[in-house]
């Protein structure tokens, strides 16, 4: 999942984004690291709060527009 490296590109730290999502800072590590896998809903308020399609984030695709 392309979530570290989405938010390091916004400068932004784990804390940063926990607190904005409303998780746990240890959570997005095990995210980052693979440790866990998100599910539906969190992966549609990650790729919301990045503004990124779903499939970017889970590198399915290189394009990271979403479809509307």
């Amino acid at each position: 999942m392309r979530l570290k490296q989405l938010r390091e590109q916004r400068n932004i730290t784990q804390v940063k984004l926990a607190m904005d999502l409303n998780m746990n800072q240890n959570t997005i590590s095990r995210y980052e690291t693979g440790a866990h896998e998100a599910d539906y809903a969190t992966l549609i308020r990650f790729a919301d709060y990045f503004g990124v399609s779903i499939d970017y984030l889970l590198e399915r695709t290189d394009n990271p527009e979403t479809i509307k």
